[in-house]
């Protein structure tokens, strides 16, 4: 009669809306529900058995319910634990330290420091970053050297502010390291972030771009307190100053919202939508189809739900005005370098002299080919041995 209770995973259950979102803390796994279906589930990982969770839904709701079906769709969610299946219990590591670097002292801390930074800036421009400070130093394939290296420990600090605000909240967020093609990168997995409140992500989301700033004002501040005797920026400060450079390109690089960057998944948050990305950039397009009257390029609107369509039509401009920061950051940001690169190698090389700079741009100059020539190899490599992806059968929620 009473039937055996279902083993779940701990789940956390977030009101959204009409919605419900139903997640795991370990895994990240998460699904959209109705309130009735997660009223349902809910009572099922209360210790009731499905027949009787069934029973008291068709009570509650007016209506019987296919409990089987229910549970097989939950099971492959990864919601019910299988036999050896580890439960995951305790507070997460480095909980404290999340909680210290976020502490009220430490926002403090990060003020002061931004605005010193803010104060000396308005009196030296030189310690505000632009594209002619990139090259601090005659040698191309020193700033190479010092950009690509110098540059890890700061993503590295980004991404692990990401893991510290998530283990701030007792979700088990992890930073790891991984590469794309030549490139070594660093990925935060924000596990269980569907789990809390709304309210409660943005600061997961917004941390990275928020250390950031410090960093870049840090760094601002060590290019002014290590000037030279005649009042110049020292070369250790001028390097300080370039590396400042690369943190306004990532922050920037942000505000490109046609792709999911931090600050796309600030807005899918306040919007309350679970497909923004897909659900905008699929709406200018049919719109795009339709003025161009080719109806047969148009994709089923309905595969997102009518939230994300609404949210998606407001949504849609700030997609192109991310493309249009792409191009903005292309021509301010990235071609004044590549131009002053070009510059400084064709004088090294065709100034005459087989001094030390014209070897030091010998050298940048075939790392540089070299890197892009083995880039490109890559790629089509990939391409060549990609297996064609499988259509997908219907949506995912």
């Amino acid at each position: 009669m009473g039937g055996t209770p279902v083993p779940f995973h701990d789940l956390s259950f977030v009101p959204e809306g009409e919605d419900v979102v139903v997640g795991r803390l370990d895994t990240g796994a998460y699904a959209v529900l109705p309130a009735d279906g997660a009223a349902l589930l809910r009572r099922m990982t209360e210790g009731h058995s499905p027949e009787a969770a069934a029973r008291w839904y068709e009570a509650e709701f007016g209506e019987a319910v296919d409990v089987d079906d229910f549970l097989e769709a939950v099971r492959e969610l990864g919601f019910v634990r299988a036999g050896g299946d580890a439960v995951v219990t305790g507070p997460v590591r480095f909980g404290w330290l999340g909680r210290a670097v976020f502490s009220p002292p430490a926002w403090l801390l990060y003020a002061a420091v931004t605005a010193a930074w803010l104060v000396v800036g308005a009196e030296h421009a030189d310690v505000v970053p632009d594209p002619g400070q990139f090259f601090f130093t005659g040698s191309t394939l020193v700033v190479q050297l010092v950009i690509t290296f110098g540059q890890l420990p700061l993503i590295f600090l980004h991404e692990g502010f990401h893991t510290l605000a998530g283990r701030r909240l007792g979700l088990p967020s992890r930073l790891g390291m991984s590469n794309r093609y030549l490139y070594v990168v660093f990925e935060t997995s924000m596990n269980g972030l569907f789990s809390v409140p709304a309210a409660k992500r943005y600061l997961p989301l917004l941390s990275g771009m928020a250390v950031d700033v410090v960093v870049l004002a840090a760094l601002g501040l060590l290019a002014h307190v290590t000037r030279a005797a005649n009042g110049g920026l020292s070369w250790f400060g001028a390097m300080c100053v370039a590396l400042g450079f690369t943190v306004v390109m990532r922050l920037v690089w942000q505000f490109q919202l046609y792709l999911r960057t931090d600050l796309y998944y600030v807005f899918a948050t306040a919007l309350r939508c679970h497909d923004l990305h897909d659900a905008s950039v699929g709406l200018l397009r049919n719109r795009l189809w339709r003025l161009l009257g080719r109806p047969d390029r148009l994709v089923d609107e309905d595969r997102w739900t009518a939230h994300d369509r609404r949210a998606g039509r407001w949504y849609g401009p700030f997609v192109v005005l991310g493309v249009a920061v792409m191009l903005a950051l292309t021509v301010f940001g990235s071609l004044p370098i590549v131009l002053t690169y070009v510059e400084i190698i064709g004088r090294n090389l065709t100034g005459g002299h087989h001094d030390l700079y014209f070897w030091d741009a010998v050298v940048s100059l075939a790392i540089n080919v070299g890197q892009l020539v083995l880039v490109a190899h890559l790629a089509r490599r990939k391409r060549r041995t990609a297996s064609p992806a499988p259509i997908p059968e219907g949506e995912r929620v």
